[in-house]
């Protein structure tokens, strides 16, 4: 688990764009059941969440003309139980952070795997994203 004090900006980082923080399961649960759109962003501390997959997803979801009805978030290294069950939903697909699941009444339609995050600038993440989005949303 990774200290409060390092975490805590970038946290904020993604609550300030608008995403819910989710730390329980039941929390988890709770969203995942909700009918609509879901997008789940798997916070990381790694550098690639920092310089691409948070700007991505948070230019994504200002800029699209189509968004998802909730937008969470769980951090993977800090909140295990929460990151466990949003895994859960993700499934078959292994563990990845930073990542970025898209869900619509609660199944999965569409998931970028950290391998499709690394290497790549925010503006393509959030280009990738907003064609997603208009095509689930």
């Amino acid at each position: 688990m990774y200290p409060e004090h390092l975490v805590h900006p970038m946290r904020m980082d993604i609550v300030a764009g608008g995403f819910q923080e989710l730390k329980l399961a039941s929390e988890v649960e709770d969203v995942m059941a909700k009918p609509g759109t879901t997008l789940v962003f798997f916070n990381s501390v790694c550098g690639c969440s920092a310089s691409t997959a948070r700007p991505g997803v948070k230019h994504a979801v200002a800029s699209s003309a189509k968004k998802p009805n909730q937008l969470v978030t769980v951090f993977a290294g800090v909140d295990p139980e929460a990151v466990q069950k949003a895994r859960e939903y993700t499934l078959p697909y292994p563990p990845s952070s930073p990542s970025i699941a898209l869900f619509k009444d609660g199944e999965l339609v569409h998931f970028v795997e950290r391998h499709h995050i690394e290497g790549r600038s925010a503006d393509m993440i959030a280009g990738h994203l907003e064609g997603v989005f208009d095509e689930f949303c």
